[in-house]
């Protein structure tokens, strides 16, 4: 005997229903905008009802390389891939910058007085599921983008200072966690993420979509 709707956790029949919704806008069913509203609506909802009536004239299953592809997209990359365990960064009346597909040491040294510093772990690659930054920061400005499936700890303090975590933090167990220690005088620190998860999922939806019609 199945679970009754009601029963069954929220989320995962939400994330069940944006999984069809996606899978049925790559492959032509339901027009952009449709796909859209009905997303809307998915991730605002608190309705079992409401949420599986989004789906209910729609009759392709996500399958095996959706699923995949899916995996691929929406989990953190690692590497087992040899690098030094330490990286220092050094921004004195300038500006330094990590993004786009770097491998992520287990600890970042980051100095930064009077200069502007970005960390990017958007799209970076992990090589342990701990990583700490150590930040001092003197009349400077830090901003930490991050995934919504890394998690952050903010440990530093601030002095006359503006610090800022923005970071959900409700990756699972196995995500990489951030922890970033230190101290900021004078200057500023945001963590934030960088792309919001309806962002993603129609950016992957949309990918998905343009290579299906590649296909045809």
């Amino acid at each position: 005997m199945s679970v009754i709707l009601e029963d069954r956790p929220i989320e995962q029949v939400r994330e069940e229903t944006i999984d069809q919704l996606i899978f049925n806008y790559s492959h032509g069913v339901i027009s952009a905008e449709a796909f859209e509203r009905r997303l809307d609506q998915a991730m605002s909802s608190n309705s079992h009802q409401e949420i599986i009536d989004l789906v209910a004239d729609l009759t392709l299953k996500a399958d095996t390389t959706y699923n995949a592809n899916k995996a691929h997209q929406f989990t953190p990359s690692y590497s087992n891939a040899d690098s030094d365990e330490n990286l220092s960064l050094k921004s004195i009346l300038g500006n330094i910058e990590r993004s786009g597909q770097w491998s992520v040491p287990k600890t970042i040294t980051l100095n930064n007085i009077l200069g502007e510093a970005i960390l990017d772990f958007t799209d970076a690659i992990f090589q342990h599921q701990h990583v700490t930054i150590k930040l001092n920061c003197i009349l400077g400005s830090n901003k930490i983008f991050v995934p919504d499936n890394v998690n952050v700890v903010c440990k530093s303090y601030g002095i006359i200072s503006s610090i800022e975590n923005k970071a959900p933090s409700m990756a699972t167990k196995q995500a990489p966690v951030i922890t970033i220690e230190g101290r900021v005088v004078l200057g500023s620190l945001n963590v934030e993420i960088k792309r919001t998860i309806k962002e993603k999922f129609i950016a992957f939806a949309n990918n998905l979509k343009g290579a299906f019609d590649v296909e045809k």
